[in-house]
């Protein structure tokens, strides 16, 4: 029973989805039998990710009818059992159900408490979080049509050549962001990285995405001196746009596999790209062996980790010392146990950077995880997004020059509109999501 007389049970858990141009923004609402102090209905919220892992919502659904009855303060108590329902199916969708379940429930224990969710954990510790601009020029490919600038409120133009990557790193000086992520592009008109094909907005650029997408260079992931001196070219443009006080990351994701990394990681020096280099270099890959291999090769920090789930996942790798910067996604793994892999990534001296390509709720979220942890290194957020991001959420949080300010509401400090999102319908199928840009065959 929850605090003394005052009883709250869930009493329904539903998916609730709205369009975002070439992807969707996904909820969970979790409704419960309590009210708040003002009298009004406890509702949890969280935004989770439905790309390329369908299934996740019906996940979410099965999961919620097991818990409809319970009472959410012992939301620890839930998970457990939760785990323990899918044991034999670890990880993967399972576990993206279970982070969906698990952030509805800090949700609903915040506002019953009236605190926000970063005090549940301590915190916050801080409440100004630095941020980079990530998917920097990256959905610009195939996708400025549906895009706009928040800080300009105009439409995003189209990414087509290393001019173009110049010109955006000079956009990102002047709005106030630190530092900016960005992907693998190819453009046809000056060949640099390998003249292949890939799902084209215009026939002149596309990402290269053998690791997600198929397509060139897939399945083989093997690198070429063309692809190198290409990613070297584009970071090159981009330093010489931004200026030497914005930090670079590049982001290679699964796209090669040890030699390529290693390659790659030699190549992109302060003297080839200008500068200081580059801030850090990100990858994915399944071996804690090889990424100890190609950090001992690199001539800059590399961060990685975000695919992985829990601390059992991790733990090889922080074992390693395969890593400047562990990358975890709050959506993915649930807050409460992200804030216990940053604790365990602690205990190594590495620091935390949140895995974030969400909207406003899911950009809270990971805001309350780094606002809790000590070992805080930098929030991800992409910029370029829909003009109704800002309109399906109760209240947008405040971001001055990169900066953001955590929502101290109680819970997560900002709900979903349910009304706008019917304004926008869904766009989901089998193949929607960032990287269908990048195409899956030839």
């Amino acid at each position: 029973m929850s605090s003394g007389a005052r009883r709250i049970t869930i009493t329904g858990v539903e998916i609730l989805k709205c369009g975002a141009g070439f992807r969707d923004f996904c909820f969970v609402k979790m409704s419960t039998s309590g009210v708040n102090t003002e009298g009004k209905a406890i509702v949890g919220w969280s935004e989770y990710l439905e790309e390329r892992n369908i299934g996740i919502a019906q996940v979410i659904e099965w999961m919620g009818q097991l818990i409809i009855g319970l009472d959410p303060l012992p939301y620890a108590k839930i998970i457990a059992q939760l785990k323990a329902n899918t044991r034999h199916v670890a990880g993967g969708i399972a576990q993206q159900g279970i982070a969906a379940i698990e952030n509805c429930l800090l949700d609903v224990v915040g506002k019953f408490y009236n605190v926000p969710v970063c005090a549940l954990f301590g915190g916050p510790i801080r409440d100004k979080l630095p941020m980079y601009w990530s998917h920097c020029g990256s959905f610009r490919v195939a996708y400025n049509k549906v895009l706009v600038n928040p800080m300009t409120k105009k439409p995003t133009p189209p990414l087509k050549s290393l001019q173009d990557c110049e010109a955006l790193g000079a956009e990102v000086a002047a709005s106030g962001y630190s530092a900016l992520k960005t992907n693998i592009f190819f453009f046809e008109n000056n060949d640099s990285v390998g003249g292949g094909k890939g799902n084209t907005g215009d026939g002149s650029s596309s990402m290269y995405m053998p690791g997600f997408g198929g397509g060139v260079g897939s399945p083989e992931l093997n690198v070429t001196p063309k692809i190198v001196s290409g990613i070297v070219e584009q970071m090159a443009a981009f330093r010489k746009g931004a200026g030497n006080d914005i930090g670079l990351k590049l982001d290679l994701n699964y796209n090669f596999k040890t030699d390529g990394f290693i390659q790659i990681a030699k190549a992109l020096t302060p003297e080839a790209v200008g500068g200081p280099g580059i801030d850090w270099l990100e990858l994915d890959i399944y071996s804690p062996q090889a990424l100890r291999q190609i950090r001992d090769n690199a001539a800059m920090p590399i961060a990685s980790l975000e695919s992985l789930m829990g601390r059992k996942a991790i733990h090889p790798y922080l074992d390693a010392g395969a890593v400047d910067v562990c990358i975890i996604d709050p959506l993915w793994n649930g807050v409460d146990e992200s804030i216990k892999m940053a604790g365990l990534c602690d205990m190594y001296e590495v620091n935390c950077a949140a895995h974030n390509y969400h909207g406003w709720l899911g950009t809270v979220m990971c805001a309350h995880f780094c606002a809790a942890i000590p070992n805080f290194k930098v929030l991800e957020t992409d910029v370029d997004d829909v003009p109704w991001k800002d309109e399906i959420v109760t209240a947008v949080p405040t971001v001055v020059d990169g900066v953001l300010t955590l929502p101290m509401g109680p819970g997560w400090g900002i709900d979903v509109n349910e009304e706008a999102l019917k304004k926008y319908p869904v766009v989901s199928d089998a193949k929607s999501g960032i990287w269908s840009a990048a195409g899956d065959s030839e």
